[in-house]
């Protein structure tokens, strides 16, 4: 297990001078070889992969669970995304610096995209963190470079284009942290990765991508989602059954718990949104199917609507939030409430969060809510030729390194990552010999399918 840092995520670096912490992040290299990041040799004692995953459905919806092995076996990044508690297990064995930040936690390329800030600013930035949690910050870049290899393999790439792009995302993230370890802490804190410099980030194909993306985006709110989530009846509009990703609740019990959610997460909303919550009114709730790594986790769609002669719907989303994948290795988190932990985790990394983000509980269960769209916009990364890939991965690599600066000490992580490309080199051969692990373990899901030790449902299969 890595060594933990004795500072916690958030206390103040100023203890030192800026200068003393770079050259004390720059000694760490003496007790971590750069070089030494690079390793990954599955041990004699690892553990069956499928027994993790088995192990952390406890306590989700089983019916569900079809679902989520058909999407973990269509494809080596569908197993990647759904194996956090796999990956966890084996970062945990990785050599690290002891020095902590707030992690994404599930920092797989699928993980970034566009969304709109409360400005209507579209930005760019990590959005999803089920797990986030103080923990080491090479966890966040190997999860992150390894996703790169395992698209790449998985498109066909040959090596000499597939490296370049999981390059791209390290040394981006390595720039840009030398660059928050000299900058005032407000301007790091108020660092704004917004489209157009996104684009001036990034390749000329990466930049077509996102301009091409762009239109979608803008129309992925609730008001135009209202046609195919909703129908409006003679009872009043209702969320369409579309299943078994989208259904009403067949237990009025899980309905009514459902609806207490809304009503605990208003009165935890903050005062400053209340009232514009409170303009609309709850109609319909539905169940959900949402991601890879969350099907059989306890989420739901609400329905809500304001003034009857204007049409303005609002969905929002209830997801449950679990403990997160990295408590075993780093500790417990310091929220009794995963959901509360969720949220503060978010608000900490993101540039900006949805004025609806909010948390609650019902019996044993947490959740947190947001918006289920608001103009948000996750890149087909499967689908990304090599240019396009390296631009979209050198993306992901600077909001991480921002997320990173946020909560942890760029200036000690800039002095262990210096000028060079030894860190560079050493991570993308991290990442290359954990993407042929994620290939071993997928292949070792696909079997277990076979067998009939796991049941699994092909995507788009009812």
């Amino acid at each position: 297990m890595p060594p933990r840092s004795r500072r916690p995520t958030g206390a103040s670096p100023r203890a030192r001078r800026r200068g003393e912490r770079w050259r004390a992040g720059k000694e760490l290299r003496r007790r971590v070889r750069r070089s030494a990041q690079a390793a990954w040799e599955p041990p004699a004692d690892r553990p069956d992969p499928i027994g993790l995953l088995t192990t952390a459905d406890r306590g989700r919806v089983r019916e569900l669970l079809p679902i989520r092995y058909g999407r973990m076996a269509a494809s080596p990044f569908g197993f990647l995304r759904g194996s956090a508690p796999v990956m966890a297990h084996d970062l945990a064995g990785t050599p690290s610096t002891g020095l902590r930040v707030q992690l994404v936690g599930d920092a797989h390329l699928s993980n970034f995209g566009l969304f709109a800030t409360p400005e209507r600013d579209r930005v760019f930035d990590a959005n999803d963190f089920d797990e986030t949690l103080a923990g080491p910050w090479e966890w966040d870049v190997k999860r992150l470079v390894t996703s790169v290899s395992v698209v790449g393999r998985q498109g066909g790439f040959p090596p000499h284009r597939v490296q370049p792009a999981a390059a791209a995302a390290v040394r981006a993230y390595r720039q840009r942290m030398r660059s928050y370890a000299r900058q005032r802490y407000l301007d790091v804190w108020y660092t704004h990765l917004d489209l157009q410099e996104a684009t001036a980030e990034v390749g000329r194909a990466a930049t077509r991508l996102l301009a091409r993306e762009l239109p979608e985006a803008t129309l992925r709110t609730g008001f135009h989602a209202f046609p195919h989530l909703a129908h409006a009846g003679r009872g009043g509009a209702r969320i369409r059954d579309i299943p078994p990703l989208l259904r009403h609740y067949r237990d009025p019990e899980e309905e009514a718990a459902v609806r207490d959610v809304f009503r605990a997460y208003r009165e935890r909303l903050g005062p400053e949104h209340r009232p514009l919550f409170d303009r609309y009114r709850l109609v319909d709730v539905a169940q959900k199917v949402v991601g890879v790594g969350s099907v059989g986790t306890r989420c739901a769609v609400g329905l809500f609507l304001a003034d009857d002669d204007v049409p303005e719907p609002l969905f929002l989303q209830v997801k449950e939030a679990l403990p997160s994948v990295y408590e075993p290795y780093v500790g417990p988190s310091p929220y009794a409430n995963h959901a509360e932990r969720v949220v503060v985790g978010q608000r900490l990394v993101q540039e900006a969060s949805d004025i609806f983000l909010g948390w609650s509980s019902a019996g044993s269960h947490d959740f947190y809510v947001r918006q289920l769209r608001d103009m948000k916009l996750v890149v087909d990364v499967a689908a990304l030729r090599p240019a396009s890939l390296a631009g979209y991965a050198e993306l992901c690599g600077v909001a991480l390194a921002r997320a990173h600066a946020r909560t942890g000490d760029a200036a000690e992580i800039a002095g262990y990552l210096g000028s060079g490309a030894s860190f560079d080199r050493a991570v993308v051969e991290f990442g290359e010999r954990y993407a042929r692990q994620v290939e071993h373990d997928h292949a070792a899901l696909v079997e277990a399918v076979r067998h009939g030790r796991l049941e699994a449902v092909p995507p788009g299969r009812p």
